[in-house]
């Protein structure tokens, strides 16, 4: 089984990869930027957040094989599954804090129009999340 087939409950050419999610990221990076008229003071803080949003080069997104999964029972694939979310979880944990920091300080460097803008961007993304456009 491909690594990262079937993440997010898709298969074949809508799985999500790292690849298409970061392609995903970029494209909501670009339409921010030109929503918060970013000035050129404010160049030096958006490239720090940019940097800090781009998805780590490895994501340890390992799946089981699918001959592995099928040989367990149903509550062991579901222990096997929560196994593997929490190793993916402490493994983000350091890129997520990073990236978490840089929010704060480039929204620091926002003026409140600005603000209000970021604001109703995030909580959209945070509703429906950076893998759907």
């Amino acid at each position: 089984m491909d690594e990262h087939a079937g993440m997010f409950g898709m298969h074949g050419a809508h799985a999500m990869t790292p690849e298409r999610m970061q392609a995903r990221m970029d494209k909501h990076l670009t339409e921010l930027r030109n929503k918060l008229h970013i000035t050129a003071s404010q160049e030096p803080a958006w490239t720090a957040f940019t940097t800090a949003m781009k998805l780590p080069a490895t994501m340890p997104m390992a799946m089981p094989e699918r001959a592995e999964m099928e040989k367990l029972t149903t509550p062991e694939r579901i222990d096997k599954l929560k196994q593997l979310r929490t190793q993916h979880q402490e493994a983000m944990k350091p890129f997520m804090d990073q990236r978490d920091a840089a929010i704060k300080t480039f929204y620091a460097a926002l003026d409140a129009g600005q603000k209000k803008t970021f604001d109703a961007e995030h909580a959209h993304m945070m509703r429906r999340g950076p893998w759907h456009d």
